[in-house]
């Protein structure tokens, strides 16, 4: 009797098929997500036209206030137009009289923040890491042509190190509101900046670097009191929201999930202490050691909230912290509040943080905290009745995860008691522009490539996506 023989796919084929069903997925996402912006479209489209036209009919009755003289008024770079903070940053300095250029990589020359009544000209340049002295010198020029007066990076987590990298150079031409290079791959590094942040005295967690998996497989883990988790030191938008406890359950689980990570010399790894508590995250404005403008909000993994909270032991760390390094420029912490009261700085992003936009009616005063080198008593925080700040978008989408009346009630609440972080009545363009030009045109892109993406940020102003961008 003849033995029927069963068909095995061939692994390229396997793979083509996989990749078939990755193209359809991001084929049906992409065309999904545009189909409802577009029904979203007639909504922001009739708020963005009114809030023009009563601006307009209102506006000979208003008189502008500026807390500048023409003498005294700046020429002021920012970069990192797509994102948020850098239009809360054009606020600022629109509003205390000053001219604001904005920049953006050449990718993202669809900014919907171009269109903004803050924003004179927008300018786009090379991606930094590509050639840091050709990005260099792109800025240069633009500094040359509009005659700059400071530069203020507004950086994603890899842009940060080359705008450091610049300053050397372009600091001939005009004032850099940065720290340099060495100092910025110090905090970069979240072993260093621990490191750092202990020879100063300040709390932190206990931690290790790692540069190979048997480092972790050896660990004795007998003898600790908390478990640990891992943290690439080079930026990994992915994996940077895994939080695996380790040791895992059996040995075998823990050997699988170390070996499953891109551990090397090259990549190396930060194995540290977690410690039970609160999260905050905090954005600091600072000037030659001394804090300018400070906020502090509750945090999570994908931040899209902010409310201003007082904790003093945050702020008595930041400053001591600022003030040893000495350096001028903006350094967001994250930090954990544990049971027991005391706080721990998990890491240091030296950029600008979105927690900025809590500032949101505080223009003048915020652009000066920038802008003043007058001795200060205390740093500007945001007002006691300042509104949270949200993106409606996201927080439609959350209404997907709303299971219960009690649910959909304190989602009402959110949304009455806070104000979206792109919508002004005085600057109302850029949200209709953020969400129904930059965000669509990055979608078509990817339909085009038939790409698919993990989710969309409009905070940043990007699809972020599964390899990382």
């Amino acid at each position: 009797m003849a033995q029927s023989s069963i068909p095995v796919l061939s692994s390229q084929t396997a793979t083509h098929t996989i990749s078939l069903g990755r193209r359809f997925v991001a084929l049906v996402q992409n065309l999904a997500t545009l189909t409802a912006l577009l029904l979203a479209l007639p909504i922001n489209a009739t708020i963005v036209f009114i809030s023009l036209v009563l601006k307009i009919l209102i506006s000979p009755f208003q008189k502008e206030q500026t807390t500048v003289t023409t003498a005294e008024r700046k020429n002021i770079l920012i970069s990192g137009g797509k994102m948020t903070k850098a239009l809360q940053l054009a606020r600022f300095f629109h509003a205390a009289g000053h001219r604001v250029v904005l920049t953006e990589t050449h990718k993202y020359w669809l900014s919907g923040h171009r269109f903004s009544q803050a924003v004179d000209k927008f300018y786009t340049t090379p991606v930094p890491q590509k050639d840091s002295q050709i990005y260099t010198q792109a800025l240069i020029d633009i500094v040359n042509k509009e005659n700059i007066d400071i530069y203020i990076p507004v950086t994603s987590p890899i842009a940060s190190y080359y705008d450091a990298l610049a300053k050397q150079t372009l600091s001939e031409y005009c004032e850099v509101f940065h720290i340099d290079a060495a100092t910025c791959e110090m905090l970069d590094d979240k072993f260093a900046f621990s490191e750092k942040a202990r020879s100063f005295g300040l709390s932190v967690p206990k931690s290790f670097k790692i540069t190979n998996p048997e480092q972790v497989l050896n660990f004795d883990f007998s003898g600790e009191t908390r478990k640990y988790i891992l943290k690439s030191i080079p930026y990994d938008s992915v994996r940077r929201l895994d939080l695996t406890k380790l040791p895992c359950d059996t040995p075998e689980e823990t050997e699988a999930f170390v070996r499953s990570l891109p551990i090397s010399p090259q990549k190396p790894w930060i194995m540290q202490e977690f410690i039970p508590g609160k999260e905050y995250c905090t954005h600091s404005t600072i000037r030659d050691g001394v804090v300018r403008l400070h906020c502090c909000c509750e945090s999570s993994a994908f931040q899209v909230n902010y409310e201003n909270v007082e904790n003093a032991k945050i702020r008595e760390w930041v400053t001591h912290f600022v003030k040893e390094l000495g350096v001028t420029g903006q350094l967001s912490f994250d930090f954990i509040e544990a049971e027991d009261g005391n706080v721990y700085a998990i890491e240091c992003n030296p950029r600008t943080h979105s927690a900025i936009t809590i500032f949101h009616d505080q223009l003048q005063p915020a652009a000066n905290a920038y802008l003043s080198k007058e001795p200060i008593k205390e740093p500007l925080q945001a007002l006691i009745n300042s509104k949270p700040t949200y993106w409606t978008y996201h927080e439609f989408w959350r209404l997907n995860e709303i299971r219960s009346f009690s649910q959909l009630g304190n989602w009402i609440k959110n949304m009455l008691q806070g104000t979206d972080a792109i919508y002004t009545f005085d600057d109302s363009l850029p949200f209709l522009m953020v969400h129904h030009w930059q965000i669509p045109l990055l979608l078509l892109k990817n339909l085009f490539k038939l790409k698919g993406w993990t989710r969309i940020d409009f905070n940043i102003g990007k699809l972020v996506e599964s390899g990382g961008d």
